[in-house]
């Protein structure tokens, strides 16, 4: 009989303290790109990647259109060339559109990365924010809606105007994200 006051009591301290635990979690939640892009910084960042883009855009460009006059060239000439000359000019079509391939997935790869870098000091600052304004308003979770679809989410929880307030951000400009890909966290 006595073990089964204790398991009692031990089983209605659990669900007591339990209860108690979920009582204290509190989630709210910001579309951090949103937040980020909203920063007057990020229109400076926007314009060094575009300018950063259009070094590789020129090259691109320039290897397309050898490879486009060479393509017209073969096609041409190709009923008139022997095997030997249009395996030669195939052989260049093909080197020539690997080339591009390649510098196509570099360039991407670059942007991507000094698109990074950039925006790494924002995301950073943003980052600070909002740890420091859910620690002021005692929330344990804040989920980034940006990342995650939120079926259901109430009003109050969402954080995105007030860590905009909180780094100094008032109305958020029309910024538009440049084609170097994703905010990074």
């Amino acid at each position: 009989m006595k073990n089964l006051v204790k398991s009692a009591l031990v089983a209605a301290c659990v669900l007591v303290l339990s209860s108690y635990a979920k009582a204290q979690t509190k989630i709210g939640y910001l579309n951090f790109q949103n937040v980020v892009t909203a920063d007057p910084e990020f229109a400076k960042v926007t314009t060094q990647i575009n300018a950063y883009q259009q070094q590789f855009v020129e090259t691109i460009k320039g290897i397309n259109t050898e490879y486009q006059t060479k393509l017209d060239e073969y096609n041409a000439k190709r009923a008139t060339m022997t095997d030997a000359q249009r395996t030669k000019a195939e052989s260049e079509l093909t080197d020539l559109q690997k080339r591009l391939n390649d510098q196509n997935t570099n360039a991407q790869n670059l942007v991507n990365q000094k698109y990074g870098e950039l925006t790494k000091p924002l995301v950073d600052k943003w980052k600070a924010a909002v740890n420091q304004l859910a620690k002021e308003k005692g929330y344990t979770y804040v989920i980034d809606s940006s990342q995650v679809e939120l079926l259901v989410a109430p009003d109050g929880d969402n954080l995105e105007a007030a860590v905009k307030a909180k780094g100094g951000v008032t109305a958020a400009p029309a910024a538009t994200k440049p084609a170097g890909g994703p905010v990074k966290k």
